[in-house]
């Protein structure tokens, strides 16, 4: 059961990272394809299932956050993730706000993946130091 959670969070991080670069490519382009239903809901179902297969990954693991240095720096990495995202998608903001938390969302993104990968909170900057 461990492996096809772990599976399922995989497949769902690579829907957000996906739909977070597609979204941003659209909102630089101005597209009216951003104001469609489905555009605005399906992130929110995909990244509702990404957060509980992480959950149910840490309960079977026994791995939390505030306990193991990977995780907290994931959680935080993720609450930057979202901000920046938030920023860059919601209308009301300057273009070159919107591109840069864009730009930032998406570089939090390579990080969080970088720190699972490693299982170290330096992530990439880990194999960068040595």
């Amino acid at each position: 059961m461990y492996a096809a959670i772990k599976y399922l969070h995989i497949a769902c991080v690579a829907l957000s990272g996906a739909g977070l670069f597609l979204r941003g490519l659209l909102m630089i382009a101005a597209s009216p394809l951003l104001q469609h239903r489905w555009v605005k809901v399906a992130p929110h179902v995909n990244d509702t299932v990404l957060l509980a297969a992480a959950i149910a990954l840490a309960v079977m693991s026994r791995q939390f956050p505030f306990v193991e240095a990977w995780l907290t720096a994931k959680l935080f990495g993720l609450m930057g993730y979202i901000v920046l995202g938030a920023v860059a998608l919601k209308p009301g903001r300057p273009r070159g706000v919107r591109i840069a938390a864009w730009l930032g969302a998406l570089a939090v993104f390579a990080y969080i993946v970088s720190v699972a990968i490693t299982k170290s909170p330096w992530g990439l900057f880990r194999a960068v130091g040595g």
